[in-house]
């Protein structure tokens, strides 16, 4: 399974591929020594996921929202301009 580093900003800086066995205290205790810090430390700067819990939340954060495109003031415009003209 692969799991990522991210940052507190939501940037990926490093993805490792683990047995699923691992689970993600086993990638932490990974992350922790390849970044060579005390818990408390890692903890203020890191969170670990799997790659699927990011994408899922990226997706999620960065969909459009459902009412992009309506525009109901020019709508609304046009039918007190026309009613105007009368």
């Amino acid at each position: 399974m692969k799991y990522v580093l991210v940052d507190k900003n939501d940037n990926i800086n490093t993805t490792v591929d683990l047995s699923s066995g691992v689970g993600i205290s086993g990638a932490r205790t990974y992350f922790v020594g390849v970044k060579r810090l005390k818990e408390k430390e890692f903890d203020k700067l890191w969170k670990i996921m799997t790659k699927d819990e990011y994408d899922r939340q990226f997706h999620s954060s960065n969909r459009p929202p459902s009412h992009q495109g309506i525009r109901w003031w020019e709508e609304d415009k046009e039918i007190t301009d026309s009613e105007l003209k009368y």
